[in-house]
Formats: structure tokens, C-alpha cells, sequence
């Protein structure tokens, strides 16, 4: 079984916050950062940052494992190299796995990362 495209170091999480660019919306927070094809690494990976604003262990992994499923579900769509970075805001507790999934497409769109779907649209 493949390893799932994960950002876990520290390091790697500063580099995009510093370097790449950031979109929100009501419920998320997304930091982009575009990088070359490597044949090593794979193509998209994402890191996910819950404080402990927004609740208990139990719900910052629930809110992590919604984000995870929905990377998985839509990383074909994403049309270049890059790592993600995600911060939960506090609004998105309590949210629907596809009230979440709305909100990560809605940021992808507004990066330019994916085609734009009729079904999504988001005020935030």
C-alpha cells in the first residue's frame, strides 16, 4: 500500500507558509505552494493545521480526516504540482463532509488549480 502525500515536517510547513499563496473562505484556509515534478516525491501533497481553538483531539481529527478523504476524492483534478497546506477555521466545526468539501473546491478554484464547477460556490 502507497503512503499517503503528506506534509509532516515542520520545515516543509514554514516553507509554504512563507512562500506560497494564501485564499480563504468561511470555513478554511488554504496556503498553495507551486513546485517542479519530481520523479521521487509525489506530485500534491497536503498538510493540515487544527488548533485548539476550534476543539478537543476528537474533533481536530475528525476535521483532519474529513480534509484527508477529500484531497484523496479530488487529487486528480489538481492540474499542477504543488503542496497544500489547510488551517481549519472554527466555523467549519460541526460541518458536513460535504459542506467541507464544498469549501476545499471553492479554494482550489479560486487558486486556479481546477476547473470551475458549477455546483460550487461559496461566500466567505
Amino acid at each position: 500500500m502507497k503512503r499517503f502525500p503528506s506534509i509532516k515536517k515542520n520545515i516543509d510547513f514554514r516553507t509554504v507558509y512563507e512562500k506560497g499563496k494564501s485564499k480563504a473562505n468561511r470555513s478554511l484556509v488554504m496556503y498553495i505552494l507551486y513546485k517542479e515534478e519530481n520523479k521521487k516525491k509525489p506530485c500534491c501533497r497536503i498538510g493540515i493545521s487544527t488548533s485548539k481553538k476550534i476543539g478537543n483531539s476528537v474533533v481536530r481529527h475528525h476535521m483532519a480526516r474529513l480534509l484527508r478523504e477529500t484531497f484523496r476524492l479530488h487529487r486528480a483534478e489538481v492540474q499542477r504540482c504543488c503542496d497544500i497546506v489547510v488551517v481549519v477555521r472554527a466555523a467549519a466545526v460541526g460541518q458536513s463532509f460535504h459542506e467541507i468539501e464544498r469549501s476545499y473546491l471553492h479554494l482550489l478554484q479560486l487558486h486556479g488549480l481546477t476547473e470551475k464547477h458549477e455546483s460550487v460556490s461559496i461566500n466567505g
